[in-house]
């Protein structure tokens, strides 16, 4: 319990340094390089790694942290599920077969596993750096800004499109996984019965016809949610493309003057956190993934 509190504290720790190191590189670009001030490129440069070096250290410890807690939520269902099955009658056997508990005790707590641990870092990380990189590009420019407000719309009706599919396919694969797992268990039983009556290639072609289905499955899920990625970079780069547009004609209109409008630093600043921003968007949707993906799992 404590490593799943202390992970998501680390990674907001994380979080806040990596929106800080933008602010220090627009200081070196203003204050050092435009000023000719060689003082200031160094002092903001140590100032740089300091941020770095804390950024990386609670991004380690929260990845541990994530690790040691995700095994052992992993290692804990695993036993009360098993210690469950102890519990069952014959109507609980009759519903649920040995492939599937198998299945339920291997493949599907793996799969919560990941979720559980993506959960703890990834859903935490994406939404405290949409906030705290939006709020820190609001600082810097309030009009340029605004162009992430266009994006994120277009982005949640892309996934919001894509779930109900893919969770269908999803849901048909896992119940392909038992009936697979259910073929293997039966050939291994019963395998001096196979070997008696020559039944090798019966149960071969069984298994690959199963298999083949699977695969097929949830080659078919994956494609679809492939389309996540075009249309993420595609976002990126409309809003990289409107931020130069827009973001160079207020430096040009300013004279690279801070009290009068956008500087070059800060322009440099409004790319970084644009980046932060949609990579944020982009592990949110990975995250997105997930769930969907554990949302069977889960419910089994």
């Amino acid at each position: 319990k404590w490593a799943a509190i202390l992970a998501p504290v680390c990674m907001i720790g994380e979080v806040y340094m990596e929106t800080k190191i933008p602010d220090v590189l627009s200081n070196i670009v203003d204050l050092g390089v435009e000023a000719g001030d060689m003082n200031a490129v160094v002092r903001y440069g140590l100032l740089l790694v300091l941020y770095a070096l804390c950024s990386l250290s609670f991004g380690v410890l929260s990845a541990v942290c994530a690790s040691y807690a995700a095994t052992g939520f992993s290692r804990n269902l695993r036993h009360d599920m098993y210690h469950n099955v102890q519990t069952f009658d014959f109507s609980n056997i009759d519903k649920f077969s040995t492939a599937s508990i198998v299945t339920r005790l291997t493949s599907d707590v793996a799969n919560l596993q990941m979720t559980f641990q993506m959960l703890i870092r990834m859903a935490i990380r994406c939404p405290m750096m949409l906030i705290l990189a939006f709020l820190s590009a609001r600082q810097i420019s309030p009009e340029l800004s605004r162009i992430y407000l266009y994006v994120i719309p277009v982005l949640a009706i892309a996934l919001a499109a894509l779930t109900p599919v893919v969770f269908k396919i999803f849901d048909r694969g896992f119940k392909m996984m038992d009936q697979m797992n259910n073929i293997v268990q039966e050939n291994v039983h019963g395998i001096r019965v196979v070997k008696s009556f020559v039944r090798e290639e019966k149960e071969v072609e069984k298994f690959t016809g199963i298999s083949s289905d699977l695969a097929r499955n949830f080659s078919k899920a994956e494609k679809i949610l492939s389309l996540n990625s075009p249309i993420m970079m595609t976002c990126v780069y409309a809003c990289m493309l409107s931020i130069s547009w827009v973001g160079a004609q207020m430096v040009v209109a300013s004279g690279n003057n801070p009290d009068v409008g956008l500087t070059t630093g800060e322009l440099s600043s409004m790319f970084t956190y644009t980046t932060q921003i949609l990579m944020g968007l982009m592990n949110l949707s990975i995250v997105f993934v997930m769930m969907i993906m554990s949302r069977t799992p889960f419910r089994r």
